[in-house]
């Protein structure tokens, strides 16, 4: 009897068996591809049924599951059920790449222009390429979000441009197209010399040219024909002519015009001089960005000021005079380039070449002769206008715009080509008003 207890007791203590989870696999054909993504979703396994959350907000069920995946990346789960109700999961992953592209609406022949997009999922580094028809014409790594931007040469009407990364390509975008317009004066534009314009369409089949020259109110010549034209220009006298050269374009091309000013002039300039080379000589400076008073044709102090800030930073002799080698670096001159970006206004004050800049959303606006310590004790770095006093002060300072303990941007009766004051930054008295109205409080003032 005590043998038959212990043999129930031990009976009594053995775990009951239970079923164990089915065993189950995912597959995922193809996995990865260019959206929209066509995949057959496979479970297998023990006996069982098959329910799958597909990863996009849809569900399915069967052992095999088609369906099309649009761009992203997403996890498919299926979970299979025994028919004792036993459960077990399993995942497959599966990449749909898709890419948008945005581009300008026209483009300039033969030009780069600015391409934006973006590639889902958003992968960072990872290269995807313009192209041109079949042709690649640029490539770039994605950046942050899988967001991209790169440049790419127009062709000819017609082109449609896609990024593509493996199998994925975006929409075709197609843009409206700009025939090249190239205008070219040879000679110096100085009197008696030979002056002419040479004007060109590109392509050739791009459109016919047509030019016009007025002297004054006066039209001088129209001509019109072909993908080239060839004016000769008097310089008997100096004059200014105005030029407009446009393009009337072929089919699939969109109209080019361009506009010049061309001065025919008497090279040796000075305070006291006047006429049409001055008038000229003023609306290039004006072109540029370089402070002026007035563009009147009268060689005053303000275009003599004017003058001595484009020789400061194409390191030609400071003389506030022109001669030929001024003009032709005039001729060719660009509006100067900042050292610093970004949105908003800030001034530039360049010890080293003694001129300012004022600068609106990464743009030179305004160029300006200065004179900073003479002992080069103008304090370079970062700072800002904390003090704007109006009119004169006691130490004849006038406008002045203070940026760090006493020193400021002021106009004076007196600014050298070099540096002479006491640790500001002068400028000329006539331009002090326009600077002082230009700079509010907190205007950030980069010295160096």
């Amino acid at each position: 009897m005590r043998r038959l207890a212990i043999l129930l007791a031990a009976l009594v203590f053995v775990p009951a068996a239970h079923a164990s989870s089915p065993a189950v696999t995912a597959q995922a054909s193809p996995s990865t591809g260019a959206a929209p993504l066509a995949v057959t979703l496979t479970a297998s396994g023990d006996l069982a049924t098959y329910h799958w959350d597909l990863g996009d907000g849809t569900t399915a069920d069967g052992a095999i599951v088609q369906h099309v995946y649009p761009a992203g990346r997403f996890v498919a789960r299926v979970t299979a059920t025994t028919p004792a109700g036993e459960t077990g999961q399993a995942q497959v992953t599966v990449t749909a790449f898709g890419l948008s592209l945005k581009g300008p609406r026209v483009g300039a022949y033969r030009q780069l222009a600015r391409f934006r997009g973006r590639l889902v999922p958003g992968l960072k580094g990872a290269r995807v390429a313009l192209y041109r028809d079949s042709r690649r014409v640029a490539s770039v790594k994605t950046g942050h979000g899988g967001r991209f931007s790169l440049r790419g040469r127009i062709g000819a009407p017609g082109a449609q441009y896609t990024v593509r990364y493996g199998p994925a390509a975006s929409a075709p975008l197609s843009l409206a197209v700009r025939p090249g317009l190239a205008t070219v004066f040879a000679g110096s534009g100085q009197v008696g010399r030979r002056l002419v314009l040479n004007a060109r369409v590109r392509p050739s089949n791009a459109g016919t040219l047509t030019i016009r020259v007025w002297r004054g109110n006066r039209l001088l010549w129209k001509r019109s024909g072909g993908s080239r034209l060839r004016i000769r220009l008097a310089t008997g006298r100096a004059t200014t002519y105005r030029i407009r050269v446009w393009v009337t374009p072929a089919a699939g091309y969109v109209a080019n015009t361009r506009r010049l000013l061309r001065t025919v002039f008497v090279p040796d300039l000075r305070v006291g001089s006047r006429g049409p080379s001055v008038f000229g000589l003023e609306q290039r400076l004006h072109e540029l960005h370089y402070a002026l008073g007035a563009v009147d044709g009268y060689y005053g102090f303000d275009t003599s000021d004017a003058v001595v800030a484009f020789q400061k930073l194409h390191g030609l002799s400071r003389t506030g005079t022109t001669d030929a080698r001024f003009w032709r670096e005039l001729e060719v001159a660009h509006v100067p380039v900042p050292r610093h970006a970004g949105p908003g206004t800030h001034a530039e004050v360049s010890k080293e070449r003694q001129v300012l800049f004022l600068v609106r959303d990464g743009q030179v606006t305004l160029v300006v002769p200065v004179s900073t310590g003479a002992t080069g004790n103008t304090p370079v770095g970062v700072w800002h206008v904390y003090s704007k006093v109006p009119g004169y002060n006691a130490k004849e300072m006038y406008y002045s715009s203070f940026f760090i303990g006493g020193f400021a941007i002021h106009g004076y009766h007196s600014v050298p080509t070099y540096p002479a004051s006491h640790g500001c930054v002068r400028i000329p008295i006539w331009v002090a008003q326009r600077v002082y109205s230009l700079m509010a409080y907190g205007t950030t003032v980069y010295v160096y």
